[in-house]
């Protein structure tokens, strides 16, 4: 049985040890490669100090090594951050800073492009760079290793002495918030093992299954893909892909049974030119709602693929699906609760709302995270008592009230109907407006700025950026390349609009987003 996330590995390697687990470009472990790597990387970190409990952050494309570090932390007993590959090293040092990261693990240009960001790293005390040859001179008040020399073995009773139970920390993730900087998401094994158990039933996950992993080890719908795969014994084929077309030559000559994406990457690969023959015998989506005319575009080029549209909340990792027997009979619907997972639609008072009332969102069951790193305020306003505990119960339930407006039918559906804070979902990724609008003022070029999402036909939301500059004469182009070079590409304007006088407010002294928005809700829209 296994109780810790790492345990997959470990489970699949004394069952089938010949089994291949992990692909890389031409780089091929089978599970007793995948279960050494893993080991050697636990015992480099116990090797440099590190502690039970404390924070490894993983700052690395996908790559056998991002894996190994990642299962690696977790056998130490230790708790691992994987880190956006795209983020800039402002965003970075925030989390490393915010978790008070003690190790991370990165290669030798990444860390040459951040090293002066990390000196707000107070608790950083080791970094692991990968592909040198020899460790680098130290630096900034840390020691920096080579990650392929410090590989070594645990001591025999080093691994014993880290015993952890499934209530332990096991990751982070961080997400954006409506307001302010990206906030962790503090993930048990047990969470994360339960998602694991859950999502890879309804998929019917086997040991011959090949998953693509496409999407950022960052995202937990990304991370699942490698935790459902190890927990199936199955093949995970890690891919950092350029183009759609690289992904369909990927899953060909991979032989790729599962692919998950995100609703503007299922746009862009429907079109595309599939093989009859295709290998492909699952497709699930989430990050957004997937339109009718992609949904009918996929099931007509891969029509021996089912396809699952999935709804998920970090906070949870996973919510419902819909089971691909009712796509035709409900195809806006969001599904109903994953196994393992109850999910409720209630009014402001918790009591439950009548069907096709809408409501919000709660969820509640073994998937409901330890809550948002260092930050009760945040936490308390998301997690809170789970509706119709018996008044008899001594210890509250906590679950997750998810912000999001939904409607349930008679028969148990949901339906999306919107957000009840500021929250831009671009891409499958959640962007904080106060984000995008520290980018613009990092520039140096704006007194204001107001950041908002818009409805768009391809990316689910668009950024739009207002803002006041500081000196006339500024274009908006000039801007918009300058926030390319404070942001990661999902959070950079799609649109930006140049102010001459001080943006309205309300009563209150706060900017009046929503009339500042109303007149760019239909900037997108296609031309009928």
């Amino acid at each position: 049985m296994a109780d810790l996330i790492h345990d997959f590995i470990f489970a699949a390697a004394r069952r089938s040890p010949s089994a291949q687990a992990l692909v890389d470009g031409s780089r091929r472990l089978d599970y007793a490669a995948l279960a050494g790597a893993v080991e050697l990387a636990a015992g480099a970190f116990l090797a440099a100090g590190v502690r039970r409990r404390e924070r490894v952050a993983v700052y690395l494309d996908k790559r056998i090594e991002n894996v190994a570090a990642m299962f690696g932390a977790s056998l130490a007993g230790a708790v691992f951050v994987p880190v956006n590959p795209q983020l800039k090293a402002a965003q970075v040092a925030h989390i490393l800073a915010d978790c008070n990261v003690r190790v991370l693990v990165t290669s030798a240009e990444r860390l040459a492009q951040m090293e002066a960001a990390l000196a707000d790293c107070p608790d950083l005390r080791s970094v692991f760079v990968t592909g040198a040859a020899s460790a680098p001179a130290p630096s900034s008040g840390f020691a920096v290793h080579g990650w392929e020399a410090a590989q070594t073995p645990p001591a025999p009773d080093a691994l014993a002495q880290r015993r952890a139970i499934d209530a332990d920390m096991a990751a982070i993730l961080y997400t954006s918030g409506s307001t302010g900087k990206p906030k962790g998401v503090v993930l048990s094994h047990r969470n994360m093992v339960a998602g694991a158990q859950s999502v890879a039933s309804y998929l019917d996950l086997r040991a011959d299954d090949r998953v693509l992993s496409v999407l950022p080890l960052s995202f937990d719908y990304g991370l699942s893909q490698l935790t459902c795969a190890f927990l199936a014994g199955a093949t995970a084929v890690l891919m950092n892909y350029l183009f759609p077309k690289d992904i369909l030559q990927a899953v060909v000559g991979e032989r790729i049974t599962g692919l998950a994406a995100v609703p503007p990457l299922w746009q862009q690969l429907a079109a595309l030119d599939w093989p009859a023959d295709c290998s492909l015998r699952y497709l699930t989506n989430s990050g957004g709602a997937m339109p009718r005319t992609t949904v009918e575009a996929l099931r007509r080029a891969l029509p021996r693929a089912e396809l699952f549209l999935m709804y998920g909340l970090t906070e949870a990792f996973r919510s419902t699906y819909l089971p691909p027997s009712e796509l035709d009979r409900r195809p806006d619907s969001m599904g109903r609760a994953i196994p393992n997972a109850e999910v409720m639609v209630v009014r402001p008072d918790g009591t439950p709302c009548a069907p096709d009332e809408p409501g919000e969102l709660v969820h509640r069951g073994a998937l409901v995270s330890l809550g948002y790193w260092n930050d009760p305020a945040r936490t308390a306003e998301r997690f809170r008592p789970a509706p119709g505990q018996p008044p008899g119960l001594p210890l509250t339930e906590m679950a997750v009230w998810s912000g999001d407006t939904v409607r349930m039918d008679r028969d148990g559906y949901l339906y999306f109907i919107g957000r009840s804070d500021d929250m831009i979902k671009v891409s499958g990724y959640r962007v904080s407006p106060t984000e995008v609008e520290e980018g613009a003022y990092a520039t140096g070029l704006v007194a204001e700025a107001v950041a908002f999402g818009v409805p768009h036909p391809a990316l689910g939301q668009a950024i739009v950026l207002l803002a006041l500059p500081r000196e006339p004469g500024l274009d908006g182009a000039a801007l918009q390349r300058q926030c390319q070079r404070q942001l990661p590409s999902w959070m950079v304007p799609a649109h930006v609009v140049l102010a001459h006088a001080p943006f309205p407010r309300n009563p209150n002294g706060k900017l009046d987003r929503k009339s500042l928005r109303e007149p760019y809700l239909t900037l997108f829209d296609q031309p009928a």
